[in-house]
């Protein structure tokens, strides 16, 4: 052991005690954060196992009761379309999330399918809250009950909760004068005020689409993002913000628990943290028992009205969601042709969003009154417009301008035929146009079969106003339309057989 003078030591301890005092490190506290989202959920049943409000809604108690600092946040679509949402305009979706209410819910395109007037009121009925920082009135006013940007304290954790809709809501669903704004540009704003206002979480809750997703991941302006509209199911994390597409009907789910640490450094909190994303197959779920005793009692009802079989189809059927958005259809040409034949329409155009089934049937199926509203669940009533060759062409080039991005706008025809170049720019990709057997004569009229919705300009459909409407055809709900075809034929045998064709293939 090395031995100092007296002086040397009494210097060393000088010096020592010269030093200043260093502060020790600030206890830190960890804290586990789960967020649950789910969006586009229209059926209240399972579909083949998997899904449904009774299974979601033992997940989030499930959650709920595993976690006390969990949020569950529903991020678009829900009142429609679905088989009974044709008749109740959506309620049974807000009796049955009721059950179990979210934090926060934000509206989706669907959400007003049927007008911002029944959506006001499906706020009202709803046991949590509505909001969305993008919607206003038209003069730029807050909308009666739809709130906006919420913050919770959730475990000793500022926890802001972003609202964001689908600013191309207006081209799609029956808005009316309500007014959107950006989506992207308005979701990122907010999140940094958030975040210079003291929050130390911020979650987007966004209905909007992949291509507007990716742009809300590159801003890091998010810890966290649920989002809904895609149909489809993904996680993703890029060391800075973490990303959940919620599914579909919540048949799979991913709840992410943030493992927070909470310190303070130089007089500052500081906020870290991890992803944990889990997968849950609801099929793997059991049902809550007071939600499917509800559910049940709703099937009931459908059962005694709706099993009644009209028809049967000797081909198969095709309704899937890629395929009416992007190709012919056997169920799309059924339904374009129970238009025509229905109304005595030159032509039948019907937006492939319109057809909701997405599934396939066996040819031989037996087709049932359900069947047929499961496809046609919005209500819309077939309409007969006379109009010139040249706007049935540019109805034609708005049907196939957003093929790629899988649009709703996508036409299943009847009476005509045409090809499309889906590599050519947006607006000129439609030629071969053949009425019956004639090319289509732009001077010419035509009576064209259309639903109410896409008449009106939506879809983007602007090309088929201003025509004549024609009151003594048409008027009839177009599901009725092809239920009253089908059983007049008894049988039918639509086909893909050359309707539409894409240029190359």
């Amino acid at each position: 052991m090395p031995q100092f003078s007296p002086t040397l030591r009494a210097a060393l301890l000088g010096a020592v005690a010269a030093l200043p005092l260093l502060a020790a490190p600030a206890m830190a506290e960890t804290v586990k954060l789960t967020l649950l989202g789910v969006g586009d959920v229209y059926n209240f049943t399972e579909n083949k196992g998997r899904g449904g409000f009774a299974r979601l809604n033992a997940v989030a108690r499930a959650e709920r009761e595993a976690n006390p600092n969990t949020l569950y946040v529903f991020d678009g679509d829900m009142l429609s379309p679905s088989l009974i949402s044709g008749f109740d305009k959506g309620q049974n979706t807000i009796d049955l999330t009721n059950i179990v209410p979210f934090d926060i819910a934000v509206p989706g395109n669907h959400e007003f399918d049927f007008g911002p007037e029944n959506f006001a009121e499906k706020i009202k009925a709803s046991k949590y809250p509505w909001a969305a920082i993008n919607i206003t009135n038209d003069d730029g006013s807050p909308v009666e009950g739809l709130g906006g940007v919420m913050v919770k304290e959730v475990g000793g954790l500022k926890v802001a909760l972003i609202p964001v809709a689908q600013d191309t809501s207006p081209s799609v669903a029956s808005t009316g004068s309500l007014k959107f704004l950006p989506t992207v540009d308005t979701a990122i704003e907010a999140a940094k005020k958030a975040r210079d206002d003291g929050a130390d979480i911020v979650v987007g809750v966004v209905q909007t689409d992949m291509s507007n997703d990716r742009e809300l991941i590159k801003s890091h302006a998010f810890d966290v993002i649920l989002s809904g509209d895609d149909h489809s199911y993904a996680t993703a994390y890029d060391g800075v913000t973490a990303y959940v597409e919620t599914s579909i009907d919540g048949e799979f789910l991913s709840p992410v628990d943030l493992m927070v640490d909470v310190s303070e450094k130089d007089g500052k909190r500081v906020i870290k943290w991890v992803p944990n994303f889990r997968f849950i197959d609801t099929a793997d779920v059991t049902p809550d028992p007071e939600t499917k005793a509800a559910a049940d009692k709703l099937e009931a009802g459908l059962d005694e009205t709706l099993g009644v079989e009209i028809g049967t189809s000797e081909t198969a059927l095709d309704s899937r969601r890629n395929v009416v958005r992007a190709e012919e259809s056997s169920m799309g040409n059924l339904i374009a042709d129970a238009m025509r034949e229905e109304t005595g329409a030159d032509i039948a155009l019907m937006n492939g969003g319109g057809i909701r089934g997405d599934r396939s049937y066996d040819a031989g199926v037996k087709l049932t009154r359900r069947d047929i509203l499961t496809e046609l669940p919005f209500g819309n009533v077939t309409q007969v417009t006379e109009l010139p060759g040249s706007q049935v062409l540019l109805a034609l080039e708005n049907a196939v301008s957003q093929v790629e991005k899988g649009a709703g706008r996508f036409a299943q025809v009847s009476g005509l035929t045409f090809t499309y170049d889906p590599t050519a720019e947006p607006g000129s990709r439609v030629s071969e146009v053949m009425i019956g057997a004639e090319p289509l004569n732009p001077d010419a009229l035509y009576k064209v079969a259309v639903n109410d919705y896409i008449l009106g300009g939506g879809d983007g459909y602007d090309a088929l106003g201003g025509g004549k409407l024609d009151p003594t055809l048409g008027g009839k709900l177009v599901a009725n339309d092809v239920m009253a075809y089908v059983e007049k034929m008894g049988t039918v045998k639509p086909a893909v057989e050359g309707r539409i064709k894409v240029l190359g293939q």
